[in-house]
């Protein structure tokens, strides 16, 4: 077996932690090279290991979308929803073979304003729209055509269900089981009382307008940013691929929920 490893955090390169994983699976015969870009893919490899936090997992996807890779994330960060293995499962995991392939929903941008030079148009997690200064953000909305009151706020989020619990959650958006077909429409610090965030279908199109007294605006795409100009338009639509993510077996979303977020904490919940 050939896989290929990405590292964000350079602070990660010589952690302990990481070179042991590493060795363990050279150890079981297993070929390990790093990978920079999507031009460093060498063919037969079979995935590619993520090793860090979710930042991680959204720039290891970023390289390697070209060649259809999956992605197995190893969580050397904080939160790890994406990337949510510990070392020692993946371990296990990849030398027994135990491991299977799931996919994600991927989001992809049109925008006749967007940089139109190495710019990935696809978004794994959220798209967003934000203020680039002091001035409030309006945000116009189509869905499947019909317009929605404009969104007064600090920026608005489309993210998938798998990036729920990510920027979106944070600004207050629903949470969604993974494999839930559906578009989370996030405002981020809304002036409006009476717009909240909206559910709606994955398949839908999605149209965004902003205007600010202000003549930009910040695009951002996971963790990615670019500034374009107010007035442009921007579309949403599904992307014609999915992200392969490997998944060892053990993946618990509500588990994920109780651990990292404490979710549910309540003395009248426990166990014993």
């Amino acid at each position: 077996m050939k896989i290929g490893y990405y590292i964000k955090n350079e602070s990660l390169k010589g952690d302990e932690r990481v070179e042991g994983l590493l060795s363990q699976l050279r150890a079981a015969g297993i070929v390990l090279y790093e990978i920079h870009c999507s031009a460093c893919v060498q063919p037969e490899t079979s995935f590619v290991l993520s090793l860090g936090g979710d930042g991680t997992f959204l720039s290891a996807a970023h390289r390697v979308s070209e060649a259809g890779l999956p992605i197995l994330g190893v969580n050397f960060g904080r939160m790890g929803f994406l990337a949510g293995n510990t070392p020692a499962d993946a371990a296990e995991a990849i030398i027994s073979g135990k491991w299977c392939i799931e996919e994600l929903d991927v989001l992809k941008l049109d925008c006749d304003d967007a940089p139109s030079e190495n710019f990935w148009p696809y978004a794994v997690n959220e798209l967003g729209l934000h203020r680039d200064n002091a001035a409030m953000l309006g945000i116009d909305v189509t869905i499947a055509g019909n317009p929605l009151p404009t969104y007064w706020a600090d920026g608005l989020l489309v993210a998938t269900s798998a990036g729920s619990t990510a920027y979106s959650l944070s600004a207050g958006g629903p949470i969604c089981l993974p494999d839930a077909p559906v578009r989370l429409i996030t405002p981020v610090a809304p002036h409006n009382l009476n717009l909240r965030p909206l559910v709606v279908p994955r398949d839908v199109s999605v149209e965004l307008c902003g205007r600010s007294r202000s003549g930009n605006m910040i695009l951002t795409l996971d963790n990615r940013s670019y500034t374009i100009p107010c007035g442009a338009v921007v579309k949403v639509s599904a992307a014609p691929f999915a992200l392969k993510r490997v998944s060892l077996g053990k993946s618990n979303f509500i588990g994920a929920l109780e651990s990292r977020f404490f979710w549910g904490q309540d003395v009248r919940n426990t166990k014993d």
